[in-house]
């Protein structure tokens, strides 16, 4: 019987792939746990539908990241935080935090898993931050100053 995949199922096929599978195997457990449905006629012209769907998407989000690394080269974002006397910080600079000071200051929503840190930020000082998403690079420059009470 020829099933279509709905998810990953290790060692027999990835979401989307259309492989043929012992009919027990599907009915027993592949279709009670809504891994795979029967490929048919309908349900293989709504796979490719749904794969253009997902094709158009990923471009235009795509064109959204190349927009938003054009947006934020060059650019230099400051975050303030607590420091001791030798300009150590009490805590390091996270990727969730730069995110959250790139939205607020440049408008721009990168992800997080793109944010590509050598090495975790302790101190004060000005960094050069590169950004990599699907073979683009791109990079800011990242000043943590001392917060002035």
């Amino acid at each position: 019987m020829q099933v279509i995949f709905l998810q990953d199922v290790p060692r027999v096929g990835k979401k989307y792939d259309i492989k043929k599978v012992n009919d027990g195997y599907a009915i027993n457990f592949l279709f009670p746990k809504k891994l795979a449905i029967l490929a048919n006629i309908k349900s293989i012209a709504e796979l490719e539908r749904h794969k253009k769907e997902i094709l158009i998407e990923k471009k235009l989000q795509m064109n959204i990241l190349e927009k938003n690394l054009e947006e934020i080269k060059n650019k230099t974002i400051i975050i303030k935080v607590k420091t001791d006397e030798k300009g150590h910080l009490f805590s390091t600079i996270h990727k969730k935090m730069i995110v959250e000071v790139m939205k607020k200051e440049c408008n721009v929503q990168i992800d997080e898993k793109f944010i590509a840190l050598k090495e975790q930020i302790k101190k004060v000082g000005e960094f050069q931050i590169p950004i990599k998403i699907e073979g683009k690079e791109s990079s800011f420059k990242l000043v943590v100053e001392k917060n002035k009470f």
